[in-house]
């Protein structure tokens, strides 16, 4: 399995539109990877994308994708929903649609029924923005129970045990698994399928106590009870064996640039810290 991690960004890009501090300057002027897109990933054995965050138009061109024929959702958040307009840049032709032809090859659209159904809430004046998708003919949603097969990879649909509706998603193929837990994953679902795999891609975390501005997370700050620290990561790491480990979702608050994050690599074994662009293959 192929990966590309097309966004690894927060709920903010990085560079921070308006922001002047040093990470954002230096983002603006050098590019990627020091830049950040909304948190997406792609996987281009079967052409999945996992979620769209406003600036996932960006994104795909950065990656040089070519084709996507399934989107998968982990929640209704708008950095991961927001950019479904992309639905209409995939597929609509505004001449075939003035003519009256349909696309032949509509996008795929997987969710677990919760999840679709918050989705489903997000809409204009004249209703549901999916159902409009759909009646253009540009996709087709599917809800899953627990899991789907696209020719011979297997993903999982894993509910995270909270009141808000949030999958995290375990990829399976020749005796390959990745875990992708992009976003509110806190508490981490304790689930067998997620054990022994070969990599976690996980978010949702908050990197170091030191913080831009020099702001400092406190043991009572409200954070620790929303996101996984560096040591909660270690400790599900521990308990489900999980073999390598890559940070993703990094928010421009945490105030450190790509090369901040190369250091930090060094302090840790079979860790490292996302960016634009970066491959992962099992």
């Amino acid at each position: 399995m192929k990966f590309i991690i097309t966004g690894s960004g927060g709920c903010v890009c990085t560079p921070k539109p308006l922001c002047q501090c040093n990470v954002c300057v230096e983002a603006r002027k050098k590019g990627y990877p020091y830049k950040r897109c909304g948190c997406s990933l792609f996987l281009d054995d079967i052409y999945l994308l996992v979620d769209t965050p406003e600036d996932i138009a960006i994104a795909i061109n950065n990656a040089d994708i070519k084709r996507i024929d399934n989107i998968i959702y982990s929640h209704w958040d708008p950095d991961h929903t927001l950019g479904m307009r992309i639905m209409e840049q995939l597929r609509l032709e505004w001449l075939d649609y003035y003519d009256k032809i349909k696309p032949e090859n509509p996008i795929n659209i997987f969710a677990r029924a919760d999840v679709m159904s918050d989705i489903n809430q997000i809409r204009s004046k004249y209703g549901s923005l999916l159902d409009y998708y759909e009646h253009m003919g540009l996709i087709k949603r599917t809800i899953v129970d627990s899991y789907i097969e696209i020719n011979d990879i297997r993903i999982s649909f894993v509910p995270v045990q909270k009141s808000k509706s949030v999958s995290v998603f375990v990829f399976e193929s020749n005796g390959k698994k990745l875990v992708y837990a992009p976003c509110d994953c806190v508490p981490f679902p304790n689930d067998n399928i997620i054990q022994n795999a070969d990599m976690l891609i996980i978010g949702n975390t908050y990197i170091g106590n030191v913080l831009k501005n020099g702001r400092i997370i406190t043991d009572d700050h409200p954070l620790h009870n929303e996101l996984h620290s560096m040591s909660d990561i270690f400790k599900i790491v521990e308990k489900m064996n999980i073999k390598n480990v890559i940070v993703t979702h990094i928010e421009e608050d945490w105030g450190k640039s790509y090369l901040d994050y190369l250091e930090l690599e060094k302090q840790y074994t079979n860790l490292k810290f996302a960016y634009d662009g970066m491959i992962v293959e099992l």
